[in-house]
């Protein structure tokens, strides 16, 4: 199986927009991401150009369009992302990480009953 690519955070943003489309041009990317960055069109094709040679975006040309489509799947990078936040931040080690969140953050009945279950699934 092939490494995940290391994605930056405005690599992230541009990620998004691709798992969401599963296929895009540079043009609908810089449209979807002006509504919340000020990133100008050629520095969202840089990002582009970069998760290419990282391997996380592939493109097939259609006449003069590139059309980007993702590589690796959202999880994959999500569960890539979340190892390495774990590994840096706790050392590895969950139980802290755990303790931090949920003393950290407010969480609703329903958030609770859905942690409960999976930790009661963890137990088999």
């Amino acid at each position: 199986m092939l490494e995940t690519p290391n994605i930056s955070d405005a690599e992230w943003e541009v990620m998004k927009i691709c798992w969401l489309k599963s296929a895009c041009t540079a043009n609908e990317i810089v449209r979807a991401l002006e509504h919340h960055t000020d990133w100008k069109p050629n520095t969202v094709k840089t990002l582009i150009g970069r998760l290419v040679k990282k391997g996380a975006l592939g493109y097939k040309e259609e006449g003069k369009l590139y059309i980007y489509y993702p590589l690796v799947a959202e999880e994959e990078c999500i569960k890539a992302e979340s190892k390495s936040f774990l590994t840096r931040v706790f050392g590895g080690a969950i139980k802290p990480m755990l303790v931090t969140f949920l003393q950290e953050e407010k969480l609703s009945q329903d958030e609770i009953k859905e942690l409960k279950q999976l930790l009661e699934a963890r137990k088999d």
